[in-house]
């Protein structure tokens, strides 16, 4: 038939008129996620144990980690830095940490305007969740 492809377009349209609004109200109202989302990352630096685990784990090579030993002969995280422009947040660096260190959130809002903001130092926004929750 002639025109079976507009009525049904039309057909679209009109449900979609007369339906439910499904417009979200972005940032005045945050969507409300799965929980399975992975957008983001979180380091909780007192739990690090610098197994360098993590890294390894990595297959995009994202996370560069260094540590020293202090006076008791035991490693101490001194830098945790991640190139997110490179990352799949595929979560294999969490599943690796033997303590639970470093764990995907929800914090979607990552946008950044020069591509060398891509570049996370983990231990300084470590400090300003802590400061901010």
């Amino acid at each position: 038939m002639f025109g079976k492809g507009l009525l049904t377009g039309l057909g679209v349209t009109f449900k979609r008129m007369v339906g439910p609004n499904i417009t979200e109200f972005y940032p005045e109202q945050k969507p409300k996620l799965p929980t399975r989302v992975r957008s983001s990352m979180g380091l909780q630096r007192d739990k690090c144990i610098s197994c360098n685990m993590c890294a390894m784990a990595c297959p995009n090579g994202v996370i560069k980690l260094t540590s020293e030993k202090d006076e008791n002969n035991k490693k101490v995280l001194k830098t945790y830095h991640m190139d997110v422009g490179r990352c799949l947040f595929c979560g294999m660096c969490t599943e690796a940490c033997p303590t639970k260190a470093l764990t995907v959130t929800q914090e979607y809002e990552n946008a950044v305007y020069e591509p060398e903001d891509m570049n996370w130092d983990m231990l300084k926004r470590a400090e300003r969740k802590g400061k901010v929750g």
